[in-house]
């Protein structure tokens, strides 16, 4: 059977992780629609790589007590690999599609990227404020079917000129834009494999010459996928799974 998984923050735990409470949409997953009872078994993750066997004490529509039983492995193992996949604004329901694929394929940060092309223009911080929130239980739901108990981080959108700057971790310098134009194929090789990376995946409308000419000066690797034109969630989705099927633990 497969395990009745739960979210809660390291904040509902207790001090001694004897206990934990899980909020209202939890709880009323837990009752009313599982008909979970006192005594019955459950799992429950932190969003931060962290998972428990528990037991539960009480439950109502509004919270749930449950006995912290062990510390469990997770369902499913996080890859070796750290990607932060930093897409440009997909208009509708593309960018939910990015989020929620890039959850189950192991993505560690999703950073929706702000681009000359992109396909939206955010009215202001509270528009964006209220697609971030969105996009985030879109990762946890995500992260909760597919058995991880590390959800990724969502990111405010961030302008294109000061995302290409930062390195987030990546030591070694690998640093990828992916273009329909102007780049190198992706090779994975025999090269050493690195613990983290940095894709960047261009809107419907591609990349401004001027976006890549900076990011080739900043020092990415400009790479092209192949000769078909693909729309912008598939080709995030693709290069999610290549990534980790060359750097990961995907194949």
């Amino acid at each position: 059977m497969s395990r009745r998984r739960f979210f809660a923050p390291p904040s509902a735990f207790d001090s001694e992780l004897g206990s934990v409470w899980l909020a209202s949409d939890e709880a009323r997953h837990l009752r009313d629609v599982l008909r979970l009872q006192p005594g019955d078994e459950v799992y429950v993750f932190d969003g931060e790589g962290k998972e428990f066997q528990c037991r539960i004490n009480s439950s109502d529509r509004n919270r749930a007590e449950l006995k912290v039983v062990a510390e469990a492995l997770p369902a499913r193992p996080e890859s070796p690999l750290h990607i932060t996949l930093a897409v440009a604004l997909l208009k509708g329901e593309k960018f939910d599609l990015v989020v929620q694929k890039a959850t189950e394929l192991g993505m560690t940060r999703i950073v929706p990227l702000v681009t000359k092309h992109a396909d939206i223009r955010l009215r202001d911080a509270s528009d964006a404020a209220k697609r971030v929130a969105r996009w985030k239980r879109i990762a946890l739901e995500a992260a909760k079917q597919s058995g991880r108990a590390a959800v990724p981080e969502v990111t405010a959108p961030l302008a294109y000129g000061a995302f290409i700057q930062e390195k987030d971790g990546a030591s070694d310098g690998l640093r990828i834009m992916f273009s329909e134009r102007d780049g190198e194929s992706l090779d994975g090789g025999d090269s050493p494999k690195p613990d983290s990376l940095i894709a960047m995946i261009g809107s419907e409308g591609g990349w401004a010459d001027e976006e890549i000419s900076d990011a080739r000066e900043a020092g990415w690797r400009i790479v092209t996928l192949g000769g078909r034109i693909l729309r912008a969630e598939t080709a995030a989705i693709a290069v999610a799974t290549l990534l980790q099927h060359h750097f990961g633990d995907l194949g």
